[in-house]
Order: structure tokens, then sequence, then C-alpha cells
């Protein structure tokens, strides 16, 4: 009985992952961090020590993941060489499905690497919103919410909704979703634009064809002192009672907030927690996060202009379609990936067009 050929494969792509991901250069950035963290005086700034505690705790995570995997991959091919010196062909079996699992690991550790944008290690704050079409419209919002609170589930990012408005019928008019966890926007910023869905409405008797859309946003959460500075005088906060399906009133306290950004012109509203205060700071985290977006775009659309290129960077452009009837399939207009498996992908399997996506990028940036 021959060997199996798996282990054979993943010594060679190591090297390279090894150098490109810099590991001597993590290592060095962490002794600096932990050299910092334990001078005299550290804490004596709060906030700019919980940024560092942050960095820190970010970069040593990169480092012992990859330090660990090293380790597993060199303790696996001894074991496989011993073995075969030894005859032992079982063993050399198990080795060998511990390498191809490490190999996998770290096929999805190089796919990280090329999330190498100033935000896109940082968490996200997703938002989607019921667009033309109604209860069907409304029911899709609903319908592409699961499909990220599962797909983050799936990844071990945590989730909060911040603020929801439910349908008159069914459904979801808007809702906004605080995903937890690194790379969260490096992925999720691929979701941003309209979302068409083609299917037999379940909404009207006939179960005629109906188009529905919702929108997606993505923005990358704030989380450095001082990097989006609100002025106190160029907001409005307003009080007012949450409210359930229909408009109805759910609470009889004043609990839901308003925020009015008068220079930009965008309001924010969180409703979903009981305390005032709660829903205030979660306002607020929703509005920096969208002015940092704002300026994001800005800087977006000024490069392409140096470029002499035209880019839309807004989010009303449609970037998926979901036909659900007369035949099952799931497209990307901007990359031409698609997939028949219209069940897992509403399921939250969207790895592969996430790949797709950020994969088209980094070939684009590279021109």
């Amino acid at each position: 009985m021959t060997s199996s050929p798996a282990p054979t494969s993943f010594p060679a792509a190591s090297p390279t992952s090894w150098c490109d991901f810099d590991l001597a250069n993590d290592e060095a950035r962490l002794a600096q961090l932990e050299d910092q963290s334990a001078a005299p005086g550290f804490w004596d700034d709060a906030e700019a020590a919980r940024t560092k505690m942050q960095q820190l705790a970010a970069v040593r995570d990169r480092v012992e993941t990859w330090r660990g995997l090293q380790r597993h991959v060199q303790d696996a091919a001894d074991l496989i060489e011993l073995a075969m010196a030894e005859g032992d062909e079982s063993a050399a079996e198990s080795a060998a499905s511990d390498i191809a699992a490490a190999e996998k690991q770290l096929e999805a550790l190089e796919f990280q690497l090329q999330l190498s944008g100033p935000y896109d290690q940082r968490s996200a704050i997703l938002a989607v919103h019921a667009g033309a079409g109604g209860t069907d419209s409304q029911d899709w919002a609903d319908i592409l919410l699961r499909m990220y609170l599962r797909w983050a589930e799936r990844h071990g990012y945590s989730t909060d909704i911040l603020d929801i408005t439910e349908g008159e019928e069914a459904g979801i008019k808007s809702a906004t979703v605080e995903i937890t966890g690194p790379y969260a926007f490096g992925y999720l910023q691929s979701e941003r634009g309209v979302h068409r869905l083609v299917r037999q409405s379940p909404f009207n008797a006939a179960a005629t064809r109906q188009t529905s859309f919702a929108k997606v946003e993505v923005m990358p959460e704030v989380d450095q002192v001082g990097e989006i500075e609100v002025n106190p005088d160029d907001i409005r906060i307003d009080v007012f009672r949450s409210s359930g399906a229909g408009g109805q009133n759910v609470q009889k306290n004043s609990t839901a907030v308003r925020i009015t950004h008068f220079p930009s012109g965008i309001v924010v509203t969180c409703q979903n927690e009981r305390s005032q205060g709660r829903n205030r700071d979660s306002a607020m985290k929703v509005l920096e996060a969208r002015l940092l977006e704002v300026e994001l775009n800005r800087k977006e659309e000024e490069k392409a202009r140096l470029k002499g290129q035209h880019m839309d960077v807004s989010f009303g452009s449609q970037i998926r379609n979901y036909v659900l009837h007369p035949y099952k399939m799931v497209k990307d207009v901007r990359t031409g990936y698609e997939t028949s498996d219209t069940t897992a992908v509403l399921d939250g399997e969207i790895d592969d067009f996430i790949e797709a996506y950020l994969k088209s990028r980094v070939g684009e940036d590279e021109e």
C-alpha cells in the first residue's frame, strides 16, 4: 500500500507563506507593544492605552496562529517520516490527514493576507434596507439579514442588532447590525450594493413572479480615539418611544434615540435597547461609522479622478442577482461567479462570492 501523497504538496507552499506574512516583522512589533504596555504610566491615558492593547492583542493572535500552524506542520512531517521508517502506514495516514487540514488552514490565512487595507482588520456595521417592491422587498431584506447573521455565526463573529424597523405585514424595512471580530469589515465590504431577488411572490394568491430589491451598506467600525470628531454643536439628539410592527409603540418610556448630523445630513436611529443611554451610545457608534465611510468614499473618488477613471463608490449599484424562479441561480454581476445552490447561499454560505470579489479587486489594484 502506498502512502498518501498529501504531505508532499504542503511544504512547497509553506516557505512562501511565511515570507509573505513577514512573521519576523510582526514578532518585532509584538515585542515593541509588549514593552510599551509594561512601561510606567502606560495607563495614564486610558483611551490611548486601550487602543494599544487592542493592537497588541491583534498582533499576538496573528503571531501565535502562524507559529502554531508552523509547529503543527513540522510535528506532522516528523511523524510521517518516523512512521514510514517503521512501516506504520496507519500513523503515516493520520499525520497526512493532519497536514491536509493544516494546508486548508494555511490557504485561508494566505487569503487573509490580501486584506491589507487600513480598515480591513476592523469589526463592521452592516445595514440592510428594503427597496422597491413593497411587502416582498421587506421580506427580502429580512432574508438578507438572516443570511448575514448566519454567515457571522459560521465564522465565530458576535452580532448585535442595533436598530430594526419591522415591516407592516412581513419582513423588515431596515436593520443595522454590529458584527464584531477581526477582518469582519475586510470580508463584508464585498457585500455593499443592491441585491436583486426574482421569485414567485408568497404574498399574493396568484403567486406571480416578483422582482424585489434591497440595499446593503457596510462600514468599518471606528476604534481609534480621535479618528472621527463629532462636534456636539453639529448634532441634534431626539428621543421617542420605540415602535414595533405597523408603527405601534411598544414601550411607555422614550428610550429610542435619533441623532441628526447637520453638516452631512446623516440621520441615525437606534431603538433596539431598553435603555436610552445604550441606544444613544449605539447611535453615536453608527454615526461615527457613517462619517468614516463618507471620508473613505471621498478618498476613493479622488484617487479614481487622479487616475482618470470613473468609479461609482455609492451604494446604489446592483451587485448580485438571486433567482429562485423559474430556475435557481445566484450570480454576482461584478465577478461573474455563480452557483445554483440558492438554499446554501441564503443560509449564509457566501464565502465563495466574497473570495471571488476580493481576488478581482486585488487584480485591479495591481494593474
